[in-house]
């Protein structure tokens, strides 16, 4: 076995409940939680027992989705599994830093209430909202998108899946000029136009809150979504850029294979980051990707990886 990466869930993963099995089970985990809500009350019961209307609301799912994240690498660790990088999609960069030890995991957590507060503003002043392009190649989805104002490509994911952020009162005119090439569109289940120039105000507001938060550099190797390369120089200007900006997944994926990574574990919820990997090392003999959401799933891992 090679080196071991952790990837952390980002938003349109969430679902109601996530966390509690974990919650259930790790000291670690319910103390994690548990001082969360002491700083935001109301998270447990939103990330556990609430609807699926309120999570889905970028204030609501982005502490709570962190949590959930963040619980499944505690976990992860209190079995004795460490990593030897992490990385994670858009919200779930924000848990991928801070288990690796670029600011406490309180601070994380605050990092990301202010985040999704400032990115749901942006989202109410400049409505838009995600389609996912698949069976296409990205140039083709990039020509089609430069047809339209106020369209853009930002979730480089992997090949053959490209999401775009844009007006919904386009997308039906966009949907169609994508399958007539030969592809297929899916909406997310987000409530912005995220990635995108859509989201310059919040960009701003996050990096003035960012000020006032003392990024260190993290003890664990630590991939940028702006960049697609490990972190280093200004932290905050990188995570600033990455809100209004793609996020180039596929080429992390690709950088941590040639940096010798062959085992990816999915730190947090659902399995969409461990089908994107599977997808980008098709061709890469002895690659391992797994999920860790619940007990059971991370010690089956523990056992595994041990």
């Amino acid at each position: 076995m090679g080196k071991i990466a952790f990837l952390f869930s980002g938003q349109g993963a969430q679902h109601v409940g996530m966390g509690k099995d974990l919650y259930d089970h790790f000291d670690e985990v319910r103390a994690l939680f548990d001082e969360a809500e002491a700083l935001r009350p109301g998270t447990l019961e939103q990330c556990f027992s609430g609807d699926e209307e309120t999570l889905r609301q970028t204030r609501n799912t982005q502490p709570c989705l962190y949590l959930a994240d963040l619980a499944a690498a505690v976990a992860l660790k209190s079995s004795g599994i460490v990593p030897d990088a992490v990385a994670g999609f858009s919200l779930g960069e924000i848990p991928a830093l801070a288990f690796a030890g670029a600011c406490s995991y309180m601070e994380g957590f605050q990092a990301a209430v202010r985040r999704g507060e400032a990115m749901e503003t942006a989202s109410r002043k400049n409505p838009a909202s995600m389609l996912a392009v698949v069976k296409l190649d990205n140039r083709t989805v990039e020509e089609i998108c430069g047809r339209y104002a106020e369209l853009y490509p930002v979730n480089y994911n992997c090949a053959g899946q490209l999401v775009v952020s844009g007006k919904p009162e386009v997308f039906d005119a966009f949907s169609a000029d994508i399958k007539a090439a030969g592809g297929r569109t899916l909406p997310l289940k987000v409530s912005g136009g995220f990635h995108s120039p859509f989201m310059d105000e919040a960009s701003r507001e996050f990096g003035e809150y960012l000020k006032g938060v003392s990024l260190r550099q993290p003890e664990i190797t630590a991939y940028s979504n702006y960049t697609a390369k490990p972190y280093e120089g200004d932290m905050a200007e990188l995570l600033t850029k990455q809100i209004n900006h793609p996020v180039h997944w596929e080429s992390i994926v690709q950088g941590l294979l040639a940096d010798g990574f062959d085992t990816f574990v999915e730190a947090g919820v659902g399995s969409v980051l461990q089908k994107l990997c599977l997808k980008i090392a098709a061709d890469v003999s002895g690659v391992r990707c797994l999920k860790c959401e619940t007990a059971d799933e991370v010690q089956a891992a523990a056992e595994d990886l041990k």
